[in-house]
């Protein structure tokens, strides 16, 4: 049962990742963190049953994946942070204010705006962390709704005084956050404040926010997410490599900002990030799929095959890398070739999930790893090669199901993590690039 003992190492990869980060300063060059998997030892948000997590896990990519292509529309009251917060996908720690307040967030790369609860608070969820109190920081100042910065953030509005300008974020499953929007000193780790950075202040929460978070820290690309803000002191880079880690390991993943970012060196794939509405989301364009030596085309609406055998060409920023979805999400046609295709090598006998969510499951056999295809994601200029813990999640003791999804919609596609595993991936948001390297993340 060699194989069985390998996919029970894998399955927690699919989990969902939330993290906490640790923050280590250094110079100029930049600082990296250390994210660690919310099922480790280190992590506030333990979970009892394993399998039960996958089960959460993949019904929150689901329902996460629903809130991002209704986000991809262009409707403008939908261009903001709509993410599905339930226990989120990593926890960022850091420290507000001055004197500091240590605090843990929700860290996205689908998200913009920065929030957190606060004091007063009128309807609050549960959180672990000290609710953080802006009367006592000398460095809080409330955003004026006549500034340039309210009416430039999204999802703002003034109040009936006109003083304080005011947020309000809607999710996916109906969980919010309203508050004041306001400037404050963010310190990373011990050292790494940055002044003046745009947050909001929640005093009213609800929703399915899991009691290790205190709000949302955003990494996406639009204009008021932290990483956008720090776009000079880290020269608009970062990475992530994600380590695959076995049961309640304390072996942390990375993230790195600045210098530190730079992915380079034998075996980087390098893709364009396609600048698309709304610009939270890192848009790629995704040409197609291959499972083992069969290759296919995912090409526009426009397009017609050609029977001479060229290329077909892509709709340009058509899938989305993301963080916080643990599936990869494919349109409907790509998707029905790439799950034939992986039936067909594979070979065994299919079986029901048991949880009755992903399509193409199979009973957990000693020589099932070794029937796993290679499957291959071809991106503009990237040929990225997956293994078995990229495609394949354990779901219980007897059972393994293929970790891609069917698209609800007929345009955009999610990278998820779960595809991203084992490799260090770097976002260069000056050269508007996404690189890919194939790395043990335990060694980064």
């Amino acid at each position: 049962m060699a194989g069985a003992m390998k996919l029970n190492k894998i399955f927690l990869a699919c989990a969902l990742l939330s993290l906490i980060s640790i923050f280590h300063a250094t110079e100029a060059a930049g600082f990296s963190v250390d994210l660690i998997h919310r099922d480790s030892l280190k992590s506030p948000s333990l979970h009892s049953s394993s399998f039960e997590h996958v089960e959460a896990t993949v019904q929150r990519s689901f329902n996460r994946a629903k809130t991002l292509i209704r986000r991809d529309g262009n409707s403008p009251q939908e261009a903001s942070v709509d993410i599905v917060p339930d226990a989120g996908e990593y926890l960022m720690r850091f420290s507000l204010g001055t004197p500091k307040v240590e605090t843990l967030a929700i860290a996205d790369t689908g998200s913009d705006l920065t929030w957190i609860q606060c004091a007063p608070c009128q309807k609050c969820f549960k959180q672990k962390a000290p609710i953080f109190d802006p009367s006592k920081s000398s460095t809080y100042k409330p955003v004026p709704c006549s500034s340039a910065t309210c009416k430039s953030v999204r999802s703002t509005s003034c109040g009936v005084a006109k003083a304080t300008c005011n947020y309000s974020v809607q999710y996916g499953d109906r969980s919010y956050s309203r508050g004041d929007l306001a400037t404050e000193t963010l310190t990373l780790g011990a050292n790494e404040s940055i002044p003046t950075v745009i947050i909001g202040c929640g005093h009213v929460d609800q929703g399915t926010f899991g009691a290790g978070a205190s709000g949302i820290v955003g990494l996406g690309g639009g204009k008021e997410s932290l990483i956008r803000q720090m776009q000079t002191s880290i020269g608009g880079k970062f990475s992530y490599c994600l380590v695959p880690i076995n049961g309640r390991s304390s072996q942390p993943s990375k993230m790195h900002f600045g210098d530190e970012a730079v992915v380079s060196g034998a075996g980087v794939l390098t893709t364009p990030i396609v600048p698309k509405s709304p610009d939270t989301f890192y848009y790629l364009t995704l040409e197609g799929m291959s499972v083992g030596n069969k290759r296919f085309y995912l090409a526009s609406s426009s397009d017609e095959e050609d029977e001479g055998g060229d290329v077909l060409q892509s709709e340009e920023g058509n899938i989305i890398i993301d963080s916080g979805t643990t599936l990869t999400f494919l349109p409907s046609e790509l998707y029905n070739e790439v799950e034939t295709a992986v039936k067909q090598q594979v070979g065994l006998k299919e079986i029901s999930d048991p949880a009755r969510q992903l399509n193409l499951c199979y009973l957990v056999t000693e020589d099932f790893e070794s029937k796993i295809p290679e499957i291959t994601a071809h991106f503009k200029g990237a040929d990225v090669k997956l293994k078995p813990y990229n495609t394949f999640v354990r779901t219980t003791e007897k059972s393994v199901c293929f970790a891609f999804a069917e698209s609800t919609s007929l345009g955009i596609a999610i990278y998820g993590n779960l595809a991203q595993m084992n490799y260090l991936i770097g976002y260069d948001l000056v050269k508007k690039t996404v690189s890919f390297k194939p790395t043990d993340c335990s060694q980064a």
